[in-house]
């Protein structure tokens, strides 16, 4: 029998060195690189996306100019990457911090981003990022306002300091080819900044699935409980209460998160049920994230997981996060148990 174990069990302490330290690709992206990118000839954006990529490395690791009186060159232009679910954006993203280094380099989410700054304060965050030459943020949102606004101050902060920044974000699978609606808020929100970013545009269907939602297929008890004991004598696998663990996530900071899940290798979760409450979501939105980072399977039931949010989540403000929490689950819930 595989070793069980119940996340609401678990109450994880991370220290805000360790917030600093995990700034690093996630673990489902530990060996991307720009080779194993590879682009679909369909959408030529992909390969332009590449070679973009490519050249900004080399930018960024070119010694700097020697002599008297040169000027030291300024850092290379900051990107963003504009695009939908699963082109290839953070596979990018992730490759470029391989291809700087870990000693140069930060790699977050928007998310971990502010959680950091949360817990060391600004200006620490500040004089830590700035001894840097790179700092890439995956999943830059421009939902909240407060969190917008303190992001496009560090930003600032880095920027003037001489730190290349690249961002992604993503298009909801509808608007794509109707503007590039993404782009535009993300210039509008750091106007400040806006000049010195380059939009690069990355189009092509999820490779995870192409409408951006999983199948409307609901595991039984059953079914569940079937697949549980198939699961390998030597891994390590939690068995929660869908509404036991979404109220323990409520007693845990999101920052925690990806150490509440370390060391498990596949998550069972019964007796879910759609959610229409914005709070409870966007904890759920977290987990999954870092469930995604670290590759680990999931199976859910009770619910379908392409109806865990409901109509009204779907179509309000916090929308692309809740699609892209149901595009990388539903790959999760597809995933081979250990």
């Amino acid at each position: 029998m595989p070793a069980r174990a119940h996340l609401t069990d678990r109450m994880p302490e991370v220290a805000p060195s360790e917030l600093l330290a995990g700034l690093v690709p996630p673990p489902q992206f530990a060996g991307a690189t720009f080779e194993s990118y590879h682009p679909d000839p369909a959408h030529p954006s992909q390969a332009a996306a590449l070679a973009t990529m490519r050249g900004l490395a080399e930018a960024i690791l070119a010694p700097p100019r020697r002599g008297l009186f040169r000027k030291a060159p300024p850092p290379p232009a900051s990107v963003y990457l504009d695009g939908g679910y699963g082109v290839g954006k953070t596979h990018l993203l992730a490759s470029l911090a391989h291809a700087v280094g870990p000693e140069r380099s930060a790699y977050g989410t928007f998310v971990e981003l502010t959680h950091l700054v949360g817990a060391m304060g600004f200006a620490q965050t500040v004089s830590a990022l700035s001894a840097l030459r790179l700092l890439c943020i995956d999943e830059f949102e421009l939902d909240d306002p407060g969190d917008t606004v303190l992001m496009s101050r560090l930003l600032r902060e880095l920027a003037d300091a001489g730190v290349c920044i690249v961002a992604t974000s993503n298009t909801l699978p509808e608007a794509l080819g109707e503007g590039r609606f993404a782009a535009e808020d993300f210039m509008r929100e750091i106007q400040a900044l806006a000049a010195r970013f380059t939009v690069v545009r990355i189009d092509g269907p999820d490779y995870r699935m192409r409408d951006g939602r999983p199948e409307h297929r609901t595991l039984t008890d059953e079914e569940l409980a079937a697949e549980l004991a198939a699961v390998g004598d030597d891994a390590t696998v939690s068995q929660d209460a869908w509404g036991d663990l979404l109220a323990h996530l409520a007693r845990i900071h999101p920052s925690r998160y990806g150490r509440l899940v370390d060391d498990v290798d596949a998550v069972f979760l019964t007796g879910a049920a759609q959610l229409d409450d914005d709070m409870v979501g966007l904890r759920l939105v977290v987990l999954v994230d870092r469930l995604y980072d670290r590759d680990v399977p999931v199976r859910v039931s009770g619910t379908a997981v392409a109806d865990l949010f409901s109509p009204r989540m779907l179509s309000k403000g916090y929308r692309k996060k809740y699609f892209r929490a149901l595009s990388r689950l539903g790959a999760l819930a597809s995933r081979r148990l250990p």
